[in-house]
């Protein structure tokens, strides 16, 4: 099968060429068109996003609403990534996402501990304030959509190498290689390259592009899902209402969930310490909640690593990577939507910014730095942080679960926790109250010591 190259020119169209030569040949660099100053007027700046997630989706808006010649990667549009769904409230209009996407307005938020105490978590909502529940294939494709409105040409294929250029510096492209999806009625894709000058990673965990730009290792959990359709009479019961399980049967180190979508319920739990016990952890969360679930279907089965801290290097040369790929999932919530779409279009905006402010040749790694990672740091890095503390505080041990549930019912930290979280600010609490919340944790903690040993004994005897 032919090779495809993707280049610009005065005279391109954005769409594949073939080439004329032998099959399957791959472009050499002296075949590529020679470097264009940043002020020719002979063809804009070139990107190419790797993966079409809220990261790549929105950092391909970005690019192609500030005028970059932008192509979008992605192995497959129709497909869907395990998640739970929720979204923070101020997403809906930072982003635009319409009304119709969004599958539950949840207003009742219930959080059980390891001895099953149940805590209504939402006590605090003020009037209007709600999480929204989304698909993420739902979202994923208008997300992608918007972008190609904007200008971004969609890619379906499988990215598969990056060759960097012989000179960052000289202003040589990028040659990404990919296997475009196959055509109707074949088998097999076409093995195709795209030349550009700057790449955005946005893969996943798993990231090939960060794998070929040395970005670095981190540890990663694992999130199994089940989506289940219920009995119209028990997805009543879910109608508007999301439910949180702590406890070791579920996790050891995170937490289980039922989340309400259109028609169904997600249900489905993630480790970080014991990701081969994955599905015993996915039996447990059933059971926890069989009662509520018997009678339904399963309809999917999904499973996807989820990063657990930021890469040690997340821009590189002209590289730069977003949502998942960078590492961007909070720890002790879990959360990554919002900051996968938010990084995406900060990177995109940024990239668009330099080069139509540079008198220079080239996008440079210092300019990406400066105006892409060093502001998300500035903006976001304390938040992850401190839900890092909190994880580590709080879900090492079913004593310590029991502690965090029972600190969950006290309206200021319900408050305090809302104001973050939907708002994606920082909450500015009393500072006496803060002092009291204080002394409410460490005396959760003592009494959630005892309790927790005497919770262990019932099990074990249970057991026996």
């Amino acid at each position: 099968m032919a090779a495809h190259l993707h280049l610009s020119s005065p005279f391109s169209t954005g769409l594949p060429l073939k080439s004329p030569r032998r099959p399957r040949r791959i472009p050499s660099r002296s075949s590529l068109p020679a470097p264009v100053s940043a002020r020719s007027a002979s063809r804009p700046l070139r990107a190419a996003v790797i993966g079409g997630g809220p990261a790549g989706a929105s950092a391909a808006e970005a690019l192609a609403g500030g005028g970059v010649e932008t192509y979008l990667i992605e192995r497959s549009p129709a497909g869907s990534k395990p998640c739970g769904g929720a979204i923070p409230l101020c997403m809906l209009d930072e982003f635009s996402i319409p009304a119709h996407l969004v599958d539950r307005r949840v207003t009742g938020m219930r959080i059980l501990s390891p001895s099953n105490l149940a805590v209504d978590f939402s006590r605090s909502f003020r009037p209007g304030e709600h999480i929204p529940m989304l698909r993420r294939e739902v979202l994923d494709a208008f997300l992608r959509s918007r972008a190609q409105s904007r200008g971004a040409h969609l890619l379906p294929g499988l990215f598969t190498s990056l060759e960097p250029p012989s000179s960052l510096s000289s202003g040589e492209p990028y040659l990404i290689h990919y296997t475009s999806s196959p055509a109707p009625g074949t088998l097999a894709g076409t093995p195709s390259t795209l030349a550009v000058d700057v790449v955005v990673g946005a893969d996943g965990a798993n990231s090939r592009v960060a794998r070929s730009v040395s970005a670095g290792t981190y540890s990663s959990a694992i999130a199994f899902q089940e989506r289940i359709r219920l009995p119209p009479e028990k997805m009543a019961h879910y109608e508007d209402l999301a439910e949180i399980y702590v406890g070791s049967d579920v996790s050891p180190d995170f937490y289980g969930w039922v989340f309400p979508k259109c028609d169904h319920v997600a249900v489905g739990t993630g480790t970080v310490m014991s990701k081969p016990e994955i599905k015993k952890y996915q039996a447990g969360i059933r059971a926890r909640v069989w009662s509520k679930i018997a009678g339904g279907e399963v309809i999917k089965v999904e499973a996807h690593p989820i990063p657990e801290h930021p890469r040690p290097r997340r821009v590189v040369g002209r590289v730069a990577l977003v949502g998942d790929a960078a590492g961007y999932v909070t720890k002790c919530s879990g959360e990554g939507i919002y900051f996968a779409a938010k990084s995406g279009r900060m990177c995109g905006e940024a990239i668009a910014r330099i080069w139509n402010d540079n008198s220079k040749d080239v996008v440079t790694e210092e300019e990406l730095k400066r105006e892409y990672l060093r502001k998300w740091d500035r903006e976001y890095l304390w938040m992850f942080r401190f839900l890092d503390l909190l994880q580590r505080v709080f879900y090492g041990s079913n004593a310590a679960k029991e502690a965090l549930v029972e600190l969950c019912g006290d309206e200021y930290v319900q408050r305090m926790t809302f104001e973050s979280y939907l708002y994606k600010r920082m909450a500015v609490g009393d500072w006496r109250k803060d002092l009291g919340l204080v002394w409410r944790t460490v005396g959760s903690l003592a009494k959630a010591g005892i309790m927790g040993k005497e919770v262990e004994r019932l099990r074990t005897l249970a057991e026996c």
